[in-house]
């Protein structure tokens, strides 16, 4: 199974950051980043902030890794990681994912 994980990161170099080390640690195939406008609650406030959005292309059985990953090198308190399963896909698509993540064990 695959999943799309959605992040957000507060500039673009962070950002870029994150989607590297997760590529470069074979727990993502690719990730997609892109400036978004936010508004959000935090500590009891109403916040806007020019964030940064990255979407990740995974095995669902690495999601969690992620997660931990993304929480270990991110400045935010509290870092925004949901998933998504993808239900279908191109399967040449969802083989290179399988492939650039490493994940012959969970086939």
């Amino acid at each position: 199974m695959y999943s799309i994980i959605y992040i957000t990161a507060g500039d673009l170099p962070e950002a870029r950051k994150i989607g590297r080390i997760l590529v470069e640690e074979r727990l993502a195939a690719c990730a997609n980043i892109f400036p978004i406008a936010s508004i959000f609650r935090w500590k009891g406030n109403i916040e806007e902030a020019s964030e940064f959005g990255i979407i990740v292309k995974t095995r669902t059985g690495k999601v969690k890794e992620i997660e931990k990953r993304v929480k270990e090198i991110h400045s935010y308190e509290v870092p925004c990681v949901v998933s998504y399963r993808i239900d279908e896909g191109s399967s040449d698509y969802l083989e290179w994912i399988n492939d650039s993540v490493n994940c012959q064990d969970e086939i």
